[in-house]
């Protein structure tokens, strides 16, 4: 199957990648994900990353509306399609990309 474009991708996907780009360094805590959506409203929070007495990045140009989203932010789609319906406790932004994620562990019965 190839990549999505950014303008075939939906409103909500679009905007997570705009507040990565945003952020350059942070993260983002307790985004839900529904069919294999971010849910924005209400809105997770997000926890940007300021350091001092380096240089500033340019960062990551704005992704363009029939551009192929960046690898990095295409294995973040495929991640959250897999997940379907639940939470990334945590997903770290490193130079405006998604550079990690924490999910917590489900259990069946019996805590296996």
């Amino acid at each position: 199957m190839s990549p999505a474009t950014n303008q075939s991708l939906g409103v909500d996907s679009r905007h997570l990648i705009e507040f990565m780009q945003r952020i350059q360094f942070g993260r983002i805590e307790s985004l839900q994900i529904a069919d294999g959506q971010p849910v924005l409203d209400p809105l997770p929070r997000i926890v940007r990353e300021i350091k001092f007495g380096s240089e500033v990045s340019p960062g990551v140009p704005a992704d363009r509306s029939n551009s192929v989203p960046r690898r990095q932010v295409q294995e973040l789609l495929d991640l959250m399609c897999e997940i379907e319906n639940g939470v990334i406790d945590v997903l770290e932004v490193r130079h405006g990309l998604p550079f990690r994620v924490v999910l917590a562990a489900q259990s069946g019965p019996g805590g296996e």
